[in-house]
């Protein structure tokens, strides 16, 4: 860490404990000088639609992630030795969707500033936003990759245009937007996506295909930030969202698109929102920790072969 990317005492003493951080014990980076991913968990669901429960997503992840095996099969490689910080829970401003989203990109702001490549899990997907806006200050052109089953591209929904169902039409303006993977729109969001000619691919069109992930890729600008809302998945492998939605996406080609945009553009940032745990099954709070790690072992792939 450059002398001019010192980490600022009172944001970087809010670090979790090892027991509590991303990895567990063994896989913790307590001193932030040593660390170049910041995990922000941010317990929030306002807005959610449907079934409830967002706000424990990110707890669920860390304490599953205690029982990733850190060695990565894939890229020959113990990903955490990039040096993996987590910061505490987030407190979350109850006072509006806008006031959490404005704290999201102040935190997003002094993550970047400080060097790091910043990690969120949520959470709702509004949250997002906040941390897009973070990067529009930080990156002057990038994309954005959004993994979802919903277009969330509504003006406004039940009156509110902060909301988990607008987030992506928000962000649209400040990065260019590559939706992929989507299966659920209303007309309205259908008219949108023509009118601003939106390079969406839809989980119809990609079904069965081999070669999709190369035309995502070839949409995207050199900066990327990916958003993943797990409800991308199909609901047989991630059951555990507000609004399953039937006909998602397989792991590995999603893991495949991700593998592909880290190799081939700069992913400044990125974020894992919307688990909603279930009681009594354990199975989707390890998939979502065990991408949170697949997509570290992409972003960091080369830097960790050379080290």
């Amino acid at each position: 860490m450059s002398s001019d990317q010192q980490h600022e005492g009172e944001f970087f003493a809010d670090l979790a404990a090892a027991s509590a951080s991303f990895g567990g014990r063994e896989g913790a980076t307590l001193d932030p000088d040593k660390a170049r991913v910041l995990i922000l968990p941010v317990p929030y669901d306002a807005t959610t639609t449907y079934t409830p429960g967002t706000r424990q997503g990110p707890s669920a992840i860390l304490q599953a992630s205690q029982h990733l095996e850190l060695f990565d099969d894939e890229i020959g490689q113990e990903v955490f030795r990039v040096g993996i910080a987590t910061l505490e829970e987030m407190e979350v401003d109850v006072s509006s969707p806008q006031a959490m989203v404005a704290k999201i990109r102040r935190l997003g702001e002094k993550t970047l500033a400080a060097g790091f490549f910043p990690l969120m899990l949520g959470g709702e997907h509004l949250l997002s936003l906040g941390m897009i806006q973070a990067v529009a200050g930080h990156t002057e052109e990038f994309s954005i990759l959004q993994l979802d089953a919903h277009a969330d591209l509504r003006q406004n929904y039940q009156g509110a245009e902060h909301s988990n169902a607008c987030v992506m039409r928000l962000a649209s303006r400040y990065g260019a937007l590559v939706p992929v993977g989507i299966r659920s729109l209303s007309a309205e969001e259908h008219r949108w996506t023509k009118e601003e000619d939106l390079p969406v691919f839809y989980a119809k069109d990609i079904y069965n295909r081999s070669d999709w992930q190369a035309e995502v890729v070839a949409q995207l600008h050199s900066n990327v930030y990916i958003t993943i809302d797990l409800d991308v998945f199909d609901p047989a492998l991630m059951p555990a969202v507000g609004t399953p939605e039937p006909g998602g996406l397989d792991w590995y080609e999603v893991l495949k698109l991700v593998r592909l945009v880290c190799q081939a553009k700069k992913v400044v940032g990125a974020d894992i929102m919307e688990l909603c745990p279930q009681p009594g099954n354990i199975a989707p709070d390890f998939f979502a920790a065990k991408l949170a790690y697949k997509l570290l072992a992409y972003r960091f792939e080369t830097e960790l072969s050379q080290s």
